[in-house]
């Protein structure tokens, strides 16, 4: 049987890509953050592995969980795998990546994207736009809070866009470039196109809520953000994320590689979601270390 190796197994995406990799008959074994803190356990854990598939990174900086710290990180997770002969790896990185992104977040991603490609394993880079399915943070907060607050403040006018890929859609994808050609750059975005408006009604009107969506200054809806994280402790909105959907970096210029719609998901997952917060702070940073850092 062959065996994969996939970094968080069990976090979000980690745990769809292992369960199709299961599916098809392959072996999975788990690689967890601290795993990368030793190079030799490293290349122990990854001895025999076909391909790896690498969901390791973390949404924001906080103490000294840092970009640069999950660079190196990464490095070492690279490193590893060409001394144990790892024949593929599959890295989920981030749409639009550039070293001249407007933001930390972007630019380290494609940081990782050089440090893969020097790597001297054969790779491919999947590069997700904005992930929903069960059990995921954006939609289901978004939610949660058009559920209880009366008045709900979109950053800025609100027309920038917005392509949400569904996470099966992102396990398939990653799976299938264990075999996609060397060098491979794939962007994982759904069928359908949205401003950030058109997103939040679609949402709203799935769940049935009666908040008043209004465009708000940044500095303001970032303010309300502020109040709602000190409510839930957790990081709700970061300025950062803000400018890269104005910079319309959250969307893909290629054809649609998912098929499953947000509008269809919601038609049926609509009464689940944002019953509960979905705490960020408490998946990554307060939780044991086994399944933090990855996306």
């Amino acid at each position: 049987m062959v065996t994969d190796a996939v970094t968080g197994a069990t976090s979000y995406t980690g745990r769809f890509i292992a369960a199709r990799l299961e599916a098809g008959g392959r072996l999975v074994t788990g690689l967890a953050r601290g795993d990368l803190d030793d190079p030799e356990q490293l290349a122990s854990a990854l001895d025999g592995v076909d391909t790896l598939f690498n969901t390791f990174w973390i949404r924001f900086e906080h103490g000294p969980i840092t970009y640069a710290w999950a660079t190196e990180r990464s490095r070492q997770l690279f490193a590893a795998a060409a001394r144990a002969s790892v024949r593929r790896i599959v890295h989920l990185s981030v749409i639009n990546a550039a070293h001249d992104a407007p933001t930390a977040y972007f630019r380290a991603k494609a940081t990782v994207e050089d440090a893969l490609a020097g790597s001297g394993v054969t790779y491919a880079v999947v590069r997700p736009t904005v992930t929903f399915g069960p059990g995921d943070i954006l939609l289901n907060n978004l939610a949660w809070t058009l559920r209880r607050l009366p008045v709900f403040g979109i950053p800025g006018d609100g027309r920038y866009p917005i392509q949400p890929v569904h996470v099966e859609d992102i396990a398939d994808i990653a799976v299938a470039a264990a075999d996609a050609p060397a060098g491979s750059v794939i962007d994982a975005a759904g069928p359908d196109v949205y401003t950030f408006r058109e997103f939040v009604a679609l949402v709203r009107e799935a769940i049935g809520s009666h908040a008043v969506v209004v465009p708000m200054p940044v500095e303001a809806a970032l303010a309300a953000a502020r109040l709602i994280g000190l409510v839930v402790r957790d990081e709700v909105l970061r300025r950062d994320e803000v400018t890269e959907l104005e910079a319309k970096l959250m969307y893909s210029a290629a054809p649609p590689t998912g098929r499953i719609r947000l509008s269809d998901w919601l038609a049926t997952n609509a009464d689940s979601l944002g019953r509960r917060w979905a705490n960020e702070m408490d998946r990554h940073f307060r939780q044991p270390r086994a399944g933090a850092g990855a996306e």
